[in-house]
C-alpha cells in the first residue's frame, strides 16, 4: 500500500467516524432512559475523538498509537441488525450500535492484515482495538438489558 492509498483509507475511516458520531448522537437524542442517553453521549464523544486522532495522523503522518485491547464476547455475531427507525426500541439501538462497531473493527482488522508496512499495520490494529472497546461496552449493556437476573 502506498502513501496515497493509506491517506485515502484514513479519509474513509474519518468519514465512518463522523457517521458513527452522528448515529450515536441521534440515538442519544431519542433515548428516554438516562443511562442509555449517557452511554450514547459518551460514545459520540469518543467517536469525535477518534475522528480527531485520524485527522491528526492524516495531517502529521503515522504516530505511535496505543489502545488497550478489549475482550470480545462475540454477542454481535448472533444478532441481526434492526432498521434505524424513529420508534427504535433501546435494545434495538444497542444491537444496531454493536453491529456498527463490529463492522468497524472488522474493517480495520482486514486493513491491518493486508498491510506490508509494520507502522501502518500497527495503526490499523490499534484502530480495531478501540472499536473492539466500544463493542465490548455496548455488549455489556446489552447483556444486562436482555438477560436481566431475577431472584
Amino acid at each position: 500500500m502506498n502513501a496515497e492509498e493509506f491517506k485515502n483509507i484514513l479519509s474513509i475511516a474519518i468519514a465512518r467516524e463522523v457517521e458513527a458520531y452522528t448515529f450515536y448522537r441521534s440515538v442519544a437524542d431519542r433515548a428516554n432512559d438516562a443511562n442509555l442517553k449517557k452511554l450514547f453521549d459518551e460514545l459520540a464523544g469518543e467517536e469525535q475523538n477518534h475522528r480527531e486522532t485520524l485527522q491528526d495522523i492524516l495531517a502529521k503522518g503515522v504516530s505511535s498509537l496505543k489502545f488497550n485491547p478489549s475482550r470480545d464476547y462475540k454477542v454481535a455475531e448472533t444478532l441481526d441488525a434492526p432498521k434505524l427507525t424513529p420508534d427504535l426500541k433501546p435494545i434495538d439501538g444497542l444491537i444496531l450500535a454493536i453491529r456498527k462497531e463490529l463492522e468497524a473493527m472488522q474493517m480495520y482488522t482486514q486493513l491491518a492484515a493486508v498491510q506490508d508496512e509494520e507502522e501502518k499495520k500497527k495503526v490499523f490494529l490499534e484502530l480495531a482495538n478501540m472499536e473492539r472497546g466500544h463493542k465490548a461496552r455496548l455488549e455489556d449493556v446489552y447483556t444486562n438489558m436482555a438477560f436481566t437476573e431475577e431472584w
